[in-house]
């Protein structure tokens, strides 16, 4: 472990040496790209060098007990070792976690779908309050989100609405959101009084770059039709809506959102790319490890993750068994107790994995 600490450390200085590099500098692909291994490896260097500081500091005490100390000294010199020695076990556990194989996707900007799914107006409702729950959620750690295309309800909900999130290491903290949320609450329409249960599903898609999947034009049938829903008179003079199907896959997706033919299509082939890979990547999971798949794990996208319940102001996520009365500030987008928590929890699950070989 130390040995890979090491060369981890020796290729951190190394980067430092290439960014002040003139001809790296000029190079902005190859720049990004080594600002962002440096970025990745700069949290375990700096823990790496601390628990050298601290095994060499438990050294040094030792051997200063090994003299012939008054016993003030003798004491602060034993209190220093149990102080130190508590810290590189804190530090070792720290440096377990940060080896873990890393998730090639968590530094990637994400394409989220939200769904209102069984409950009518009300799923559709609570999909909108989803929607503005991540937002909320982005706009708190300075990500920028785009919505790329919506389906309004005549209530204000959303059948389903499609935006781009993109910042720093977004896929690393929503992956855990895929699958289906449950509401429970009192739907304004109802005069009774009585609680409906409703559901919304959430899809997380790891943005796709072109280097990473190739879709062949031969392999994409696209279809241009007439805009429906609002827009005025441009939905019937204006053949901009276009649908894009990867045929090996049989995956479609339509985009009407823009006035324009060539911006739907950019943003229906943003969403294709992330779509197909995403099933590439589910597929090759599966075959890997069907029988190890992770409790919070992205695998199985109908599983009911979430419950949000109203009367009680309560949320529970079911795949940790995590509940937090505070529905009222995570609906405001504080969702870092419930993302941290999913974040641990995988770590932890992992570590133990890794453990028993």
């Amino acid at each position: 472990m130390y040995d890979q600490l090491q060369s981890i450390e020796d290729r951190y200085e190394e980067l430092g040496e290439l960014l002040s590099d003139p001809a790296v500098v000029s190079d902005t692909k190859r720049f990004m790209a080594l600002s962002r291994e440096e970025a990745n490896t700069r949290e375990t260097v700096a823990v790496y060098r601390r628990y050298k500081v601290v095994v060499s500091g438990i050294e040094e005490t030792e051997e200063l007990l090994g003299e012939n100390l008054d016993a003030d000294m003798a004491e602060m010199a034993k209190e220093e070792l149990s102080e130190l020695k508590k810290e590189k076990i804190d530090l070792e556990e720290q440096i377990k976690i940060l080896l873990l194989p890393k998730d090639p996707n968590d530094d990637k900007n994400i394409i989220m779908e939200i769904r209102g799914a069984a409950g009518g107006d009300e799923a559709a409702l609570f999909a909108g309050d989803l929607f503005e729950m991540y937002q909320r959620y982005a706009d708190a750690q300075g990500w920028k989100v785009e919505v790329m295309d919506a389906n309004v309800t005549g209530i204000g909900g959303y059948k389903e609405v499609i935006m781009m999130i993109t910042g720093e290491s977004v896929f690393s903290k929503l992956k855990y959101e895929s699958g289906a949320h449950r509401v429970q609450r009192v739907p304004s329409t109802e005069s009774q009084g009585r609680i409906h249960t409703s559901t919304a599903t959430v899809v997380v898609l790891p943005e796709a770059e072109e280097v990473e999947i190739d879709l062949a034009d031969k392999d994409i049938r696209i279809d241009i039709y007439h805009a429906s829903g609002a827009g005025g008179q441009h939905v019937n003079k204006t053949a901009s809506a276009v649908r894009l199907t990867h045929i090996p896959t049989g995956i479609a997706v339509a985009m009407q959102d823009e006035r324009s033919q060539i911006k739907n299509r950019e943003k229906a082939m943003k969403v294709l790319r992330a779509r197909v890979y995403d099933k590439l990547q589910q597929e090759a999971q599966s075959a890997y490890d069907s029988e190890r798949k992770s409790a919070v794990g992205t695998g199985d996208r109908s599983e009911r993750i979430r419950t949000y319940n109203f009367p009680q102001n309560r949320v529970t996520d079911h795949r940790i068994g995590l509940t937090i009365q505070k529905l009222d500030q995570i609906l405001a987008g504080k969702l870092d107790e419930i993302v941290d928590s999913l974040i641990i929890y995988d770590q932890t699950s992992k570590l133990e994995e890794l453990q028993n070989g």
